[in-house]
């Protein structure tokens, strides 16, 4: 007899049986909204490896969306493809994690990271005692081969080799547990924003005696004969597919052995491909997830319906913690006629974001005034910056004025014409991310109604990343100015001239993926280099700010639609412990690499599986 779990799995598996059994609907509206008939999630392969049974009651599982994995058996953490999910959170150990809640970093395998007066040397000393899980020591030629692979990268295409390049001379080992590494200018934010979880992930540090004879580039990093993928972290891979990769406990693990933290509790860790909303609303209800990725609030009052047994960040609407990522509509620069400033801003000026908020929403964020997260560190640098904030309300007629003095006019069928050509935007969304998606479908009406004929593609996540790292598209609603938290260098930093690609090769890290260039791009890079070097809090930091993002604005690089307040339910039937407002000891994500912080704060709650 199949559980809903299994149930799900089919259907995913065989999508002409949702259509039989009528159990979820697929909305299509007014044709606008495109998606690859090929870029559908894969036939899943679940089952391959046999793997021993663990209780219900001993086992959390993480939503994962329909978070396609193209390649479960591709494991290296350097390349830009998705490598595998859980890994981040339960096996790879970052150096240091950053605490939202308390704005502490706190240590987990480094154990200090300290600069000199003048911020260009930096000492790391790692912990004593931590161990790979094949049983080596973790040591400093650990730190130090990996550096220095993202050194040696000439293609600046693996993970963190641009940042490390921008910011390296050279690093020297000084003893077994520790690393100096000497800078090219200083960077007060140093240990912040490479190796303490800022946002998302932190630099993996690559186990030498496994590495060292293999090519970064295309070393899978998996081979369950040999034991890899190998770790530092409490978890090891036991099984992964297409839809679900699963992980158990290690007794043996160094943090347990030294007294750095206890055993976490669960003995099994699953992260599941669930596909649309329906399917994991489905599970939740069921109590067949413990954690949920970003769901729509309708999705979670259908929930709460019935399972009474979920909790969210907050209590009342809006239920959401608020992400550090602000979404925006990302326009190429090297795609006439958006390549013109004045077209980027007509579209800005045609967008009416609080209409966004309200439908796609749901009435749980709110509009963005600048590309900045709108944390309380940030409110300075975006209170300087007050003139050039967007307004939330839409200006069609101003948008259109923009429009026709480029020469554009409207034609019969209601689109702007020019030369025979209607003026066309398509833009791209993340397929599995359904708050792009339902964002991406207001603009393209709101944009068809100003005259400009705008379609949205879904494609999958793997695919709209490296579209936008090639800069294969006209438009992305993305995230991509993510990355400041407490200071604004670092996102304005991923739209500097220093990481300008062209067309059909790959932008470094996703940064400046929209191509700007020209002579506001160059002034702007040169005023952010030296904030870049400034002490934090530097008074004269704000001016700098104000003159770089005059700049950014007017050459309207991106376009910032809203803040990302995020709706990330936890169910609490088997597992307590999970953070909320009122249990704030940290910030509540789990696709991040301080997931590792959340799980050993889970207790059991005794409840047997027959309990909703």
């Amino acid at each position: 007899m199949l559980n809903l779990r299994q149930l799900l799995f089919q259907l995913i598996r065989f999508p002409v049986v949702l259509v039989i059994l009528g159990i979820f609907v697929l909305i299509i509206g007014h044709g606008c909204v495109k998606e690859d008939p090929a870029e559908k999630l894969p036939t899943s392969d679940r089952g391959s490896t046999l793997i021993s049974k663990v209780d219900r009651k001993d086992t959390v599982i993480f939503d994962l969306g329909g978070n396609v994995i193209p390649d479960p058996h591709n494991l290296n953490p350097l390349v830009p493809s998705p490598t595998g999910p859980g890994m981040h959170q339960c096996v790879w150990e970052p150096l240091f994690i950053l605490n939202y809640e308390t704005a502490e970093i706190e240590s987990w395998i480094g154990e200090s990271f300290i600069s000199n007066q003048e911020l260009d040397v930096w000492t790391l000393t790692i912990r004593p005692d931590v161990k790979w899980s094949d049983g080596e020591a973790f040591t400093a030629d650990d730190i130090i081969f990996t550096i220095n692979t993202l050194l040696a990268d000439d293609t600046q295409s693996l993970g963190d080799s641009a940042s490390m390049q921008q910011w390296v001379e050279r690093v020297e080992k000084v003893g077994l547990l520790k690393i100096i590494f000497y800078l090219k200018s200083p960077n007060p934010r140093f240990k912040l924003d490479y190796f303490s979880v800022r946002v998302g992930g932190s630099m993996v540090i690559l186990p030498e005696h496994i590495w060292s004879d293999k090519d970064p580039s295309t070393f899978k990093f998996y081979d369950p004969k040999k034991g890899w993928p190998i770790g530092t972290g409490a978890y090891r891979l036991v099984s992964t597919s297409m839809n679900e990769v699963v992980f158990d406990r290690r007794d043996d693990w160094w943090g347990a052995k030294s007294g750095f933290q206890p055993l976490p509790e669960p003995k099994r860790l699953i992260w599941l491909i669930t596909g649309v909303e329906e399917n994991r609303a489905l599970l939740a209800a069921n109590s067949e997830l413990d954690s949920l990725t970003d769901i729509t609030l309708g999705a979670f009052e259908s929930i709460r319906a019935q399972n009474s047994n979920i909790v969210a960040w907050k209590d009342e609407m809006p239920y959401a913690w608020l992400d550090p990522c602000p979404r925006q509509l990302s326009v190429n620069h090297t795609i006439p006629p958006w390549d013109n400033p004045k077209m980027r801003k007509a579209i800005s000026l045609i967008i009416d974001r609080q209409q966004i908020v309200k439908i796609a929403y749901e009435d749980t964020s709110f509009p963005s005034k600048t590309i900045f997260v709108e944390y309380p560190a940030m409110k300075p640098y975006i209170d300087a910056i007050q003139d050039l904030w967007i307004d939330p309300k839409s200006n069609v007629s101003a948008g259109r004025q923009l429009i026709e003095a480029e020469g554009w006019q409207l034609g019969s069928n209601g689109y702007y014409q020019k030369s025979g050509e209607e003026l066309s935007l398509n833009i791209q969304t993340h397929a599995a991310a359904i708050e792009l998606r339902r964002v991406g479908d207001v603009i393209v009406e709101q944009l068809r109604s100003a005259g400009i004929l705008a379609t949205n593609r879904a494609i999958t996540g793997a695919t709209w990343q490296e579209n936008k790292a090639f800069g294969k598209f006209e438009a992305v609603v993305d995230w991509d100015a993510c990355g400041s938290v407490n200071e604004p260098w670092l996102s304005m930093n991923r739209y500097t001239n220093r990481f300008l690609r062209p067309v059909n090769q790959r932008s470094p890290s996703g940064n400046n993926h929209v191509r700007w260039s020209g002579s506001r791009a160059d002034k702007y890079s040169e005023i952010v280099a030296k904030i870049g070097v400034m002490p934090l809090g530097d008074p004269k930091i704000e001016a700098m700010v104000i003159e770089a993002m005059k700049l950014f604005m007017d050459d309207q690089v991106v376009i910032p639609i809203t803040q990302a307040r995020k709706l990330v339910p936890f169910i609490t039937t088997y597992w307590e412990g999970w953070p909320t407002a009122k249990n704030n000891y940290f910030h509540p994500p789990t696709w991040w690499m301080s997931t590792h912080r959340i799980i050993q704060g889970l207790r059991r709650t005794g409840n047997n599986p027959n309990r909703k």
